[in-house]
């Protein structure tokens, strides 16, 4: 899981130096009806990060995981994101990020296979989930980036 935390720390960094040139008021700009401005993207990543972050060391202590969904219109709206300064959120994304790469280097080989449970989901295995993190943080970066 080596090159997937590598691949997860370059994501992070690449795009961290592209927002740190945007201004607040760019990361608060009406993206359309219903859409999310991206702070609230950037926000939505944050919950990611801390939802993934739970899943990947609780699943490492069972022999099958199950876990909640995330109703992230909910989170995204409860938590204000557009209403923070765009600077803390990117700082809190990269840290948080930082930290989910650490952990997903450390998940022995065994644990790879957990299944895992989570919400409505059908059941994966923990690698499987590690890796659609990134594919899901690599999705969120291209809107970002629109």
């Amino acid at each position: 899981m080596i090159e997937l935390a590598r691949a997860l720390r370059d994501e992070v960094a690449r795009a961290a130096a592209d927002f740190k040139k945007w201004s607040d008021a760019q990361a608060s700009a009406d993206r359309g009806p219903g859409k999310w401005v991206k702070k609230e993207i950037l926000g939505h990543l944050i919950d990611s990060a801390a939802n993934n972050h739970q899943r990947f060391v609780r699943a490492q202590l069972v022999a099958s995981f199950v876990w909640p969904g995330y109703e992230q219109q909910t989170w995204v709206a409860l938590q204000r994101y557009r209403e923070r300064p765009w600077s803390e959120l990117v700082d809190l994304w990269v840290a948080l990020n930082r930290h989910v790469a650490a952990v997903i280097e450390a998940v022995p080989a065994e644990k790879l296979s957990t299944t895992c449970a989570i919400g409505d989901h059908k059941p994966e295995s923990l690698e499987w989930w590690m890796r659609d993190y990134l594919r899901h943080l690599k999705h969120h970066l291209t809107q970002l980036a629109a």
